[in-house]
Formats: structure tokens, C-alpha cells, sequence
């Protein structure tokens, strides 16, 4: 099935839908068909001017391959994040921004979400240190919090054509692998309770470590930050500092 007919299949089941849950789904799967009949249009016409042919803005090719980038756009806000926690219609949404604004201001905007993205790994990490380091049984935890903080943040200001590449990308991975592998020490519970703390949850500890992780990873990827998780996360740390149970992880759900 070529990409129009898939985008004619995928617009008549979701117009079809009914059910809400699902026509959102249906929603996030059209916009990747715009999206992909968009490419596929635009790379037809890259190789007919290779070949000579003259393309002008008003072609009907061309208003066909703008009209799925806007549409595919507007979709853009029904595709959640991989993690299931977020929509990603902003972070999906970049490479339409290329099309739609001029190329000074897509790359200021970029600039911006970088640095917004820096910000966030920082909060994020300066917010684990301070409820871990808290905790007597995860004695340690800075280093590897720092670290993998750091190698986050070099890998956000480094492209995937710069040849240090290689050696970042397997920085921020070892970090990220170090700091999920941490081993808390044995809860000393006469202590916790002399000083009235809470008895924390070791595994909901080390599933709030990981999931920390995972968001930094998340956020350094897409080099945009994702306020709703950093929040929620954030959330999760001051409540398991506070009563040694971190809230229930949302399950991860498919686009």
C-alpha cells in the first residue's frame, strides 16, 4: 500500500471512531500518516528539480505536501511520549517547525528549548540529590546522580554528526547504567525510628532512581524539556522523602 492510501485508510477509520480512547490513538496514528505522505511528497519534488523540472510555490504538490504538514501538525498534540506519561506535540512537532517559520527563528526557538532542557536536567538531578541524600541507606547517590547529570547535558549540546559522538553518547550510557545499578545499604530501622523518620521503601527508592533516569534520558534525546513529567516527577521524590512511598508510576501506554 503506497503512503496515499495508507493516509486515505487512516483518515477514514479515525473519522469512523467513536470511542474516545481509541479515536485518540487513531488521531496520533493520522498525523504520522500526514506526516509520512508529507515526506514522501516532498522528496518527489526534490527529485524533479534534480532532474530540471521547475516547481513552483503554487504547484498543486506543493500545496498538498503544506496542507498534510499543518494537519499532521494539529494531530501532533493526540501522540503521547514513548513513556506514556506526556504528550509530545510540541517535541513531535519540530520537524514541521522548519517548514512553517523562518530558519532564524526555528533555530532560536531550538536554542532556547536546549537551554530549557539544561535547566531541567539540573532540577531534576539537584532535586533526587536532595531527597536521597536524606536517606540514610542511600549513602553515596551524589556521584552517581552528578555524573550521569553531567554526561546528560554534554550529550544535549552535542550533535549526532559531531564526531565526539561516539565517546558522549557512551558517557551518558555507562553513566545511566552506573546510577539504575546503585546498591542501597541495609535500612537501619532502630535508627529511622529513634529519629522518627519514615521506613522508606527500597525498591520504591530504586524504581524513583530509575524512572529519574529514564526522564533525563527522555528530555536529552529530544533535547526539549517535558514539564508535565519533571513536575510529576519532582512530586514523586517530595513524597517519598516525606513518607518512604513514592506515588504509583502511570503505565506506559502506545502512541
Amino acid at each position: 500500500m503506497n503512503q496515499r492510501d495508507w493516509l486515505a485508510e487512516a483518515r477514514a477509520s479515525h473519522e469512523a471512531e467513536t470511542d474516545p480512547a481509541k479515536k485518540r490513538v487513531k488521531a496520533a496514528m493520522l498525523a504520522g500518516a500526514l506526516f509520512n505522505r508529507a515526506t514522501d511528497i516532498f522528496r518527489k519534488l526534490v527529485e524533479l528539480q534534480a532532474d530540471g523540472v521547475e516547481i513552483r510555490s503554487d504547484d498543486a504538490l506543493m500545496r498538498e505536501c503544506g496542507q498534510c504538514l499543518l494537519s499532521a501538525m494539529e494531530l501532533g498534540r493526540f501522540v503521547l511520549h514513548r513513556s506514556g506519561d506526556e504528550g509530545i506535540d510540541e517535541l513531535w512537532g519540530e520537524p514541521f517547525r522548519a517548514f512553517s517559520i523562518p530558519v532564524e527563528d526555528f533555530y532560536e526557538s531550538r536554542y532556547i528549548k536546549i537551554g530549557q532542557s539544561l535547566r531541567d536536567i539540573d532540577k531534576i538531578a539537584e532535586t533526587m540529590i536532595a531527597c536521597f541524600a536524606q536517606i540514610p541507606m542511600f549513602e553515596g547517590i551524589e556521584g552517581p546522580i552528578r555524573e550521569f547529570a553531567t554526561a546528560a547535558k554534554q550529550k544535549t549540546e552535542t550533535l549526532r554528526t559531531d564526531p565526539d559522538i561516539f565517546d558522549v553518547w557512551a558517557q551518558l550510557v555507562t553513566a545511566g547504567e552506573r546510577l539504575a545499578n546503585f546498591t542501597p545499604k541495609a535500612p537501619l530501622k532502630t535508627a529511622e525510628k529513634r529519629t522518627e523518620r519514615p521506613l522508606h521503601s527500597v525498591s520504591d527508592g530504586l524504581q524513583l532512581l530509575r524512572s529519574g533516569r529514564d526522564l533525563v534520558f527522555y528530555i536529552t534525546r529530544a533535547r526539549t524539556p517535558m514539564p508535565k513529567s519533571t513536575r510529576e516527577h519532582i512530586e514523586r521524590c517530595e513524597t517519598y522523602l516525606a513518607t518512604g512511598r513514592a506515588p504509583v508510576m502511570p503505565v506506559p501506554l502506545p502512541a
